[in-house]
């Protein structure tokens, strides 16, 4: 269907938008040059490219705000991003849009041990606050499988997890405040290790936001005491079915691990041939860990073992030292990487409940042959958050819309089951036009108006979330560009860009 283009303007008026940046930003902090611009045409989902009318490096919370007063002024979307990891597309930028870069924003403000926070800047890697509260005996607990390169700013958008959300929580439950800065440039704060709650949660609704509703800048995160001791087990599995059941039985025991870990065999013999970590040859692994005092300890393996015994495991090991606790996680932590290595994939983000694991791997094996892709299982199996990495070729023709399309399926699988359609990694993109299978029309209005009070003139984050056919009224630069189409499943084609 035909589509206006205003877009067209603001390309047009590329150089006096330079301009007007340059006078609030040093000059090392603008990029215009196609050629430099070309590094953040995508973000980890790369099947999908466009390079942004420019780039703003800022270093501080009044920059962020100066940006954004004069692309509220002249009507440019923004793009937030942190380190580009996202795997839904949610820092794919537009054509017209300004990608506002965080990296540079890393500093460590405050560290309260007494009563554990930790206030930092955005743009700081998620592993490195960690780094910054360690030597003191503290830790910050959400740890994303990209937590050596994802930024904070990016956990807090998309409500980021990892392996040890199971008994720690994701994002949102470690996050105390945020100062965010709206769209016309008014720098806000929210929430902060002092603040009583009010009658309404913002905080809760910013994290997840996925930089719909502003540009969180700084961060107040909580930090926790190291446990006194942690070990896991690696156990496999004849069939991934079964590992599923097992994983059910002892969440449904009251057995609260710090992680539970799944992999199957594709995965596994892959990061064989990656790391070596020495993995049982089997159908299906966990890695379940827990923590506490050698007594918590040893009281715990005990009662995952009687249940995990039930089951007929291939292998159970326990770690007896540090380095073979090391080796049991090297695998899973290799697992991305090694997948990487035998072929393209798509690595999707749905969470069911624990009890339908058994029901839902099975329907994933039988979907992977009616599709003809493979794909391999890795994920957080203790709280349902799984990540099949559906296998394609990039180089071949009508590969990547099977993949979608398969995509799709699993995702809709996710929700018919009670699940969600994402657990940590977000809409973004990828699951744009799929929201219409989790939230009626009533409830998609609800969220939009949400953006409408934070962001009028829906310029933050331009084509994500929502469906394109349903946001169409909001703002009509969301949902324009060469050939728009909105479509389902509809993942970016709309909005691709050629150099």
């Amino acid at each position: 269907m035909d589509m206006p283009q205003p877009n067209a303007r603001i390309i047009a008026r590329k150089s006096s938008i330079l301009a007007l940046l340059s006078q609030v930003l040093p000059p090392d902090a603008v990029i215009g040059d196609p050629a430099e611009t070309r590094a953040y045409e995508c973000d980890a989902l790369a099947a999908y490219r466009c390079q942004p009318l420019a780039v703003v490096l800022p270093r501080t919370t009044e920059e962020v705000s100066a940006v954004l007063r004069i692309c509220h002024a002249e009507g440019v979307p923004v793009v937030p991003r942190g380190a580009g990891t996202s795997l839904a597309g949610g820092s794919m930028p537009t054509e017209d849009a300004v990608v506002m870069g965080l990296a540079r924003m890393t500093r460590v403000i405050e560290t309260d041990y007494e009563n554990r926070f930790i206030h930092v800047e955005t743009g700081r890697t998620n592993l490195s606050v960690t780094q910054a509260v360690e030597a003191e005996g503290f830790f910050y607990a959400p740890d994303p499988s990209s937590q050596l390169a994802c930024a904070i700013g990016g956990n807090i958008g998309m409500n980021s997890g990892g392996a040890h959300c199971l008994k720690y929580g994701v994002t949102t439950n470690n996050l105390l405040g945020v100062r965010m800065v709206l769209m016309d440039g008014t720098v806000t704060t929210i929430g902060g290790p002092w603040d009583e709650p009010g009658s309404l949660d913002l905080l809760g609704v910013v994290c997840g936001s996925e930089g719909q509703l502003g540009v969180v800048t700084e961060a107040w995160l909580r930090i926790l005491p190291k446990p006194e001791g942690a070990r896991p087990v690696l156990v496999g599995f004849a069939e991934n079915e079964v590992a599923g059941a097992c994983v059910a039985d002892i969440i449904r025991a009251g057995v609260l691990p710090v992680a539970i870990e799944f992999m199957d065999r594709p995965c596994i013999e892959a990061t064989e041939a990656f790391a070596k970590a020495g993995y049982p040859d089997c159908e299906a692994l966990l890695i379940i860990e827990v923590e506490g005092s050698e007594a918590e300890i040893a009281e715990q393996l005990a009662k995952i073992k009687e249940i995990a015994l039930r089951h007929n495991p291939v292998e159970f090991r326990e770690a007896q030292d540090e380095d073979q606790a090391r080796r049991i996680w090297l695998g899973r932590k290799s697992a991305f990487g090694a997948m990487g290595q035998i072929n393209d994939y798509m690595c999707l983000d749905g969470t069911i409940p624990v009890s339908s694991l058994p029901y839902v791997l099975r329907r994933i094996g039988e979907m992977s042959a009616e599709f003809g892709l493979g794909v391999g299982n890795v994920f957080h199996a203790g709280d349902g958050n799984m990540h099949p990495l559906i296998l394609y070729n990039a180089n071949k023709p009508g590969d990547l819309a099977l993949c979608e399309a398969f995509g799709a399926e699993i995702l809709k699988l996710c929700v018919e089951v009670g699940g969600c359609l994402t657990g940590e990694h977000g809409v973004g993109i990828e699951k744009r036009d799929l929201m219409v299978v989790q939230f009626a029309p009533v409830d998609l209005e609800a969220q939009m108006r949400v953006k409408d009070v934070f962001d009028p003139q829906w310029l933050l984050n331009p084509a994500k979330v929502f469906p394109l056919a349903v946001s169409a009224g909001r703002r009509d630069a969301v949902t324009t560009g060469p050939g728009a189409s909105p479509r389902t499943p509809g993942i970016f084609e709309d909005r691709k860009c050629q150099a």
